[in-house]
């Protein structure tokens, strides 16, 4: 017969539907505006999606996304036992907009404020104390955008919103302006519904990219894509890229601006990420002439510090332009190709 005897420490332990909702509680006290749950189970299609991507070599250089997409398709391989995904999102969309001055550039909206790893980090890190509070035998391991973790599936399961034809989450609330993050816990909490795709027959986004950087619905090529280009490449553009990458130097928000569900979009209201003062103007002659050591002291909080110095540099040579043709192109004026068709009485008048 088994000894089903109750220790003193475990008759003390909350029932899970009690932690489940102790997590959603807290997860409100910090600032996060969705938190779902997920079971841990069989993800055939996501990963066959994900070899797919891979063997079509949409990765481009980032190498680390082909490296072991087993582990990164499983997450019982980063935390085995592993029974759910917690999956949260914070709003980071804000009021400002981006500077319409002459010939000025521009960066992601989401490296506006401080760097959300950072931000969200420790937000899950308060969460994950909770868990190990209330359960003390639990195990868990967090992410946000760093692990071997498809982060958006999860939270399609999770019921906090769907993945887009632009590949980003997209939320009914909140539209797409969310970072996301996760838990992973042995702990095997009540689950929520997954959420249904709301794109319908919205081409938007395709339709939207300079580059044609959406190959498919659902499915970005990250060897056309601008943030691909001006975050993650290392060394120089080849020849022709960057000329059609419309003024921006870090990131590109294009797909997500003229997504429909973003008429639903709420200013943000962590106050971490209201943007820098030269966020929407970057003052990118003075940012050419910063040493390394300035570059890591100025952007020391900053998800800029993802392009390096270096990286920074290129992708603003490669997008300015003289002074006096960007004034002509908001002049709308074009050079006259042949003078001899002048006639000079005609300029006395």
């Amino acid at each position: 017969m088994s000894d089903t005897r109750v220790t003193p420490e475990q008759s003390k332990t909350p029932a899970l539907a009690e932690v489940r909702q102790r997590i959603i509680a807290s997860a409100k006290e910090l600032g996060l505006d969705a938190v779902g749950f997920a079971p841990v189970g069989e993800n055939g299609d996501d990963r066959e999606r994900l070899f797919a991507w891979l063997t079509r070599g949409y990765q481009a250089s980032m190498s680390w996304m082909a490296r072991d997409p087993q582990q990164r398709s499983d997450v019982t391989r980063v935390l085995p036992g592993a029974r759910t995904v917690i999956s949260v999102a914070i709003n980071y969309h804000t009021d400002g907009e981006h500077c319409d001055d002459c010939g000025a550039l521009k960066i992601s909206r989401y490296a506006w404020g401080e760097d959300y790893h950072r931000v969200l980090g420790q937000k899950l890190k308060v969460l994950q104390d909770l868990i190990h509070q209330l359960v003390p035998q639990a195990e868990t391991v967090a992410s946000v955008d760093v692990g071997p973790i498809m982060e958006k599936p999860w939270a399609q399961r999770a019921g906090i919103g769907w993945i887009g034809k632009n590949a980003n989450l997209l939320t009914r609330q909140l539209g797409s302006w969310v970072f996301l993050g996760e838990i992973i816990t042995t702990l095997d909490l009540p689950s929520d519904t997954p959420h249904t795709d709301f794109c319908g027959s919205c081409t938007r986004c395709i339709e939207a990219c300079p580059t044609d950087a959406i190959s498919e619905p659902y499915v970005v090529n990250s060897q056309k894509c601008i943030s691909y280009w001006t975050i993650e490449h290392r060394g120089d553009f080849p020849k022709g890229v960057g000329e059609d990458f419309d003024g921006w130097i870090f990131g590109c928000d294009i797909c997500q601006e003229v997504c429909p569900w973003n008429r639903f979009e709420k200013t943000t209201r962590e106050p971490a990420f209201v943007p820098r003062a030269d966020a929407t103007c970057p003052p990118v002659d003075r940012w050419l002439c910063l040493t390394e050591e300035e570059f890591q002291q100025e952007f020391n909080h900053s998800a800029l510090r993802r392009a390096r110095h270096e990286g920074l540099v290129r992708n603003i040579r490669s997008q300015r332009r003289d002074p006096l043709e960007s004034v002509l192109k908001i002049l709308e004026w074009e050079p006259i190709e042949d003078l001899d068709d002048i006639h000079l009485d005609e300029l006395d008048h």
